[in-house]
């Protein structure tokens, strides 16, 4: 599977940030007041919303810090994927990497796990695995011979790991996501200096069930 590009990195994003987690609960209500819940969804999908105060529309010295052409770099990316059609990689800046994370227990005989990561408790899948840096059974660390990464999300292991070994990892990861619109408003505010008041993606999934 080919790795999605990257959503730019550029110094004109500004605050506030918006990260919404979403499930879906089908609700069937009773006159008797009570009711029946079917969750559609084991993980969420998150939305995302950014706002770009500052975009560069050429490389002068006066909007260097905005990145030459940065505007150009954003609308670019926006039109390579057409719109909605294209998905791309979002490193969140405060959710993208885990330290000795588990996130399985082996059995003895499955050789294959979804890489997670856990938030607050709750365990999920992870959208794309960026850099798998350690992999450990029971804490110890595995050779880089012992185990593979298949995009986006699996980790493989030669040998599957013994009945009750915990399976965990060192790595960084992305949420693959997609534009919700397939329209982007610039807007021109001075000579050359643009800005984007809404931008908004949402995850999706890569993984098997849920």
């Amino acid at each position: 599977m080919a790795t999605p590009p990257s959503l730019p990195t550029l110094a004109g994003l500004s605050w506030s940030r918006h990260k919404k987690p979403g499930f879906s609960t089908r609700v069937a209500s009773h006159a008797s007041g009570r009711e029946v819940r079917v969750a559609l969804m084991d993980y969420p999908l998150y939305e995302f919303e950014a706002i770009y105060n500052g975009l560069a529309s050429n490389s002068t010295a006066a909007f260097a810090g905005l990145g030459a052409n940065s505007l150009q770099s954003l609308m670019g990316f926006f039109l390579q994927l057409q719109g909605q059609f294209g998905t791309f990689l979002y490193a969140d800046p405060d959710d993208n990497a885990v330290t000795g994370q588990a996130f399985a227990t082996g059995d003895g005989s499955t050789a294959s796990f979804t890489i997670m990561r856990s938030l607050g408790g709750f365990l999920e899948p992870v959208g794309w695995v960026t850099t798998l840096s350690s992999v450990y059974l029971n804490g110890v660390a595995q050779g880089g011979s012992a185990y593979a990464l298949t995009t986006p999300n699996t980790l493989t292991f030669g040998t599957a790991p013994a009945s009750g070994a915990t399976v965990s990892a060192d790595f960084s990861y992305a949420f693959n996501c997609r534009f919700l619109d397939d329209q982007m408003d610039f807007e021109e505010f001075m000579s050359n200096l643009w800005k984007l008041e809404s931008v908004k993606f949402r995850s999706v999934k890569c993984w098997l069930g849920g």
